[in-house]
């Protein structure tokens, strides 16, 4: 583990490290200097040489690292990332409920949990860490940044083990809706039990045929919007794009999803359709006093495109 980082979070990010080789390889590896090893070790698109001559980098002790510096080995170097422009969702992030443990948003589609990727400075975490003052907020389990609805967040880290370990149980009860095609031919509800398995790299998960059940979701018809089903999913597992695979195996894939049936090419500042699908519902007993808790999105399917 690094030692404590000596720069301050930036825009609710801790500072991001590296750390020298234990050995000296400085001779084999061509590292002169620290400014060699960090042009080694960081993608190109990073420059380097700007960095340091601004003083990015700094030791553990907060003294500017630079370029000239001699390598040396098990040296931890700290810096903040160099954010890029991304498209600014404005809709709202509704705070459900917060106490001391907690906090419960309701979150609209397009807008990433977690900061990753293109997807930093528009996320819950990220936001929310200045938005409410709350610079450990992490969340408690995942949502995809294409679905709207509830997710949990701990405010330090000494609630989210407690809380992780419901998530990992399958102690929380979540209940999701979805707009989709009707069929006739199906009776509902159904319960859809298979193994899903989603590889790196791939942007859909694939059904794998008489392998262990990994996934399982009860699905129900609960009212009818034109031509569209809404539709009460009940999952039991909590596989990667689980509820989206399972009602597109039923041939009644979800509006406007972007991967299934096919992956379909959206702009990153496109938020005219969001995919119809909702965390609606979170139920729990408390690990911490025992109470019973319960959260519902104010959103509703169908969830209408939002500013921004």
């Amino acid at each position: 583990m690094p030692p404590r980082s000596p720069l301050p979070a930036r825009h609710g990010l801790s500072a991001a490290w590296l750390r020298t080789p234990d050995r000296d390889r400085s001779r084999a590896d061509g590292w002169a200097t620290m400014g060699d090893w960090l042009r080694s070790r960081l993608p190109e698109f990073v420059d380097v040489a700007e960095m340091l001559e601004r003083q990015a980098f700094v030791d553990e002790d907060g003294r500017p690292v630079h370029a000239q510096d001699p390598f040396a080995p098990h040296r931890f170097v700290w810096f903040h990332r160099e954010l890029r422009d991304e498209p600014e969702v404005t809709a709202p992030i509704h705070v459900v409920h917060r106490d001391e443990r907690l906090v419960v948003v309701d979150k609209p589609a397009f807008l990433s949990s977690i900061p990753r990727g293109r997807h930093v400075m528009q996320s819950v975490v990220v936001r929310l860490r200045a938005e409410l003052d709350l610079p450990e907020l992490s969340p408690l389990h995942r949502l995809d940044r294409v679905t709207s609805g509830l997710l949990m967040l701990a405010t330090e880290p000494r609630w989210r083990g407690p809380y992780q370990t419901l998530f990992e149980h399958r102690a929380v009860d979540k209940t999701y809706w979805a707009l989709a095609p009707l069929r006739d031919e199906i009776t509902f509800p159904v319960v859809v039990r298979n193994h899903l398995r989603k590889e790196r790299g791939s942007w859909q998960a694939e059904v794998v045929p008489d392998a262990p059940v990994n996934a399982e979701t009860r699905i129900e018809l609960e009212s009818t919007v034109g031509d569209k089903g809404v539709y009460r999913l009940t999952p039991r597992t909590g596989r990667t794009h689980q509820l989206r695979v399972h009602l597109y195996g039923l041939g009644i894939p979800i509006v406007d999803d972007p991967l299934y049936p096919v992956v379909r090419e959206v702009d990153l500042d496109d938020f005219s359709r969001p995919l119809q699908l909702l965390a609606g519902e979170l139920a729990f007993t408390d690990p911490v006093d025992g109470s019973h808790r319960r959260f519902r999105s104010l959103r509703r399917i169908p969830l209408a495109a939002e500013p921004g």
